[in-house]
């Protein structure tokens, strides 16, 4: 007997298929817990399909310098520790039994790291994973942050222990030691990286924040807290304090000693910092920066941090002025020629 196959059998077909698939998700007869796992093919064919989606898509959207080259990894390390470790593990340290009976469990990175490349592992962080529980950054335009975390993920492979804590702060004298409790806010978790005398562990990325003005400090981590600033680091720390506790926080490192008079050596620098550029409707600097003025403390602050700042705000240049953000430090930003950050910033850290 032959069948002819006609347009109205083909639809009918496609029709009586989808109702079947409907109603099979209808009758919730399909298994979803984590406990049941994978047919082996099902989870072949899902690593498969995300491996070459990595491969396709970071090809386009990774940018070729995807790690940090200077070795800059201590706020790389305490973010990890702080938001990832408890999934993948770490150097001496043993994932959470509970977070590995999740459908898939997290990989161990000192293994899975070595069968991706630069690219692909920066795409991974910033865009995260369907269906796998890897989330996408949490600071949007923080490229540096996530160079800094390919950096070290790169590293996990050949990392001690030892090394691993002294990275993340978890180590005697990397500057946890002694850490106190203030007014119910826990240091440990800012000294970490900003070492207990908050001069930054002399990591280049990281601002020292002794002698910075206590009302900035304590409005900066408000705006991280609710996403008003972007950093996925410092936006896991700040999410968890209360306003009291980013106060007394605020309060204990604004009485350190660290920022201050910085010398100035370039001329092109001070002029910006002192009359800044009025045919391109610069202000100066010292406008709002000086001693005595409302907006926070440069003098002494880090130099790349300085530049990697004004970078962030300066935006993709690709893009149209009236398209960037608006607020005062992205205009002011986009308004200093690019040959003059690296002297700005040196200029205020007194290089």
């Amino acid at each position: 007997m032959t069948i002819r196959v006609t347009w109205k059998r083909l639809v009918a077909a496609l029709v009586t298929l989808a109702a079947a698939g409907l109603l099979f998700a209808w009758s919730g007869i399909f298994n979803i817990a984590a406990s049941s796992g994978h047919w082996a093919v099902t989870e072949w064919f899902l690593h498969w399909t995300m491996r070459n989606s990595v491969k396709t898509h970071s090809f386009f959207d990774s940018p070729d310098d995807s790690i940090a080259r200077d070795g800059a990894m201590v706020s790389a390390a305490g973010h990890f520790a702080a938001a990832c470790a408890t999934c993948h593990g770490a150097p001496g340290q043993r994932p959470s039994p509970v977070m590995q009976r999740a459908m898939p469990p997290a990989p161990d990175l000192a293994v899975n790291a070595t069968q991706w490349t630069d690219k692909q592992l920066f795409y991974i962080l910033r865009h995260g994973v369907k269906y796998s529980g890897m989330p996408a950054w949490g600071g949007k335009g923080r490229d540096d942050e996530i160079r800094r975390m390919v950096a070290f993920v790169r590293r996990l492979p050949v990392m001690s222990a030892a090394g691993y804590r002294l990275l993340s702060g978890g180590a005697t004298g990397a500057g946890t030691t002694d850490a106190r409790t203030l007014a119910g806010a826990t240091l440990a978790g800012c000294v970490a990286c900003h070492g207990a005398d908050g001069r930054g562990r002399g990591q280049p990325d990281i601002p020292v924040l002794g002698g910075q003005r206590g009302g900035y400090l304590e409005a900066t981590l408000a705006a991280y807290a609710d996403g008003r600033r972007q950093s996925a680091v410092m936006a896991n720390v700040a999410a968890v304090l209360t306003p009291a506790q980013r106060r007394a926080l605020a309060a204990h490192f604004a009485a350190m000693p660290g920022l201050g008079a910085a010398p100035a050596r370039d001329a092109r620098a001070r002029l910006i910092v002192e009359r800044g550029l009025p045919e391109r409707q610069l202000p100066a600097c010292a406008s709002c920066h000086a001693p005595g003025k409302p907006q926070p403390v440069l003098a002494g602050q880090r130099a790349v941090y300085l530049a990697e700042r004004l970078r962030h705000w300066r935006g993709d240049e690709k893009i149209v002025d009236a398209r960037q953000p608006q607020q005062v430090m992205p205009v002011i930003a986009r308004r200093i020629p690019e040959e003059m950050i690296e002297p700005l910033a040196r200029y205020f850290a007194g290089e």
